[in-house]
């Protein structure tokens, strides 16, 4: 009987232990699963709108809300995270080869950090707003630059100079922080030159987009 008992808990233990692994897995493909792919063409804004239609809803309301054009705000995301819900910034290495820290907090599609997120959330009233979201990331952007442009005078439409005041903060701009950033500047003018490109692109599907018949072509 004790033979028995003990044969029957060793079962039971097993086949708890295998329970709780194909749990984690189950968590952890859902968890997978939740999280929005990144378009598959992310130089076009036409083919980026064409494959996520949501996308350009919220960008528009973000516009509408902020006054920031469109493709200013999506060229910016684009820069930070490529699109990538879950993104943070690469690790540094230690010794030139052991994985260390972080260089920052920054995480979602806008790389917004923990303090500045909840500083939005905040002064927004959007007490739920996840920085993995698409719609809560680009209307942080809006917000953002509104800011920009309300505190430092910086226009909604100068995409250089928003991005500048984007990673180095208000103070940061008016202070000039950037100039001594080469690779900061020359990382603006990309952004500013994407930007330019994407507003014209936008002029040629908006319409389509807008009236929600879009066919895309070259």
């Amino acid at each position: 009987m004790g033979r028995l008992s003990r044969i029957h808990h060793t079962s039971l233990s097993g086949w708890g232990q295998a329970a709780a692994r194909g749990l984690v897995m189950l968590t952890l493909l859902l968890s997978a699963a939740c999280t929005t792919a990144p378009p598959e063409n992310v130089e076009n804004i036409c083919a980026i709108f064409e494959e996520k239609r949501g996308w350009y809803k919220s960008a528009k309301k973000s516009e509408k809300r902020w006054g920031t054009p469109v493709h200013v705000q999506m060229s910016i995301i684009r820069q930070e995270s490529t699109f990538q819900a879950d993104a943070r910034p690469p690790r540094g290495e230690l010794l030139g080869f052991i994985p260390w820290k972080r260089p920052s907090k920054a995480y979602g599609y806008a790389q917004a950090l923990d303090g500045t997120w909840d500083w939005y959330r905040d002064d927004t009233g959007r007490r739920f707003a996840d920085r993995d979201d698409f719609e809560d990331a680009i209307d942080f952007v809006g917000w953002y630059t509104n800011l920009s442009n309300k505190s430092v005078g910086i226009s909604k439409w100068d995409p250089y100079n928003q991005y500048l005041a984007y990673h180095e903060g208000q103070g940061g701009w008016r202070k000039g922080s950037y100039k001594q950033k080469r690779w900061l500047t020359d990382t603006a003018r990309k952004v500013d030159h994407r930007a330019r490109a994407w507003g014209a692109q936008l002029k040629g599907c908006e319409d389509d987009l807008d009236t929600g018949w879009w066919i895309f072509g070259g």
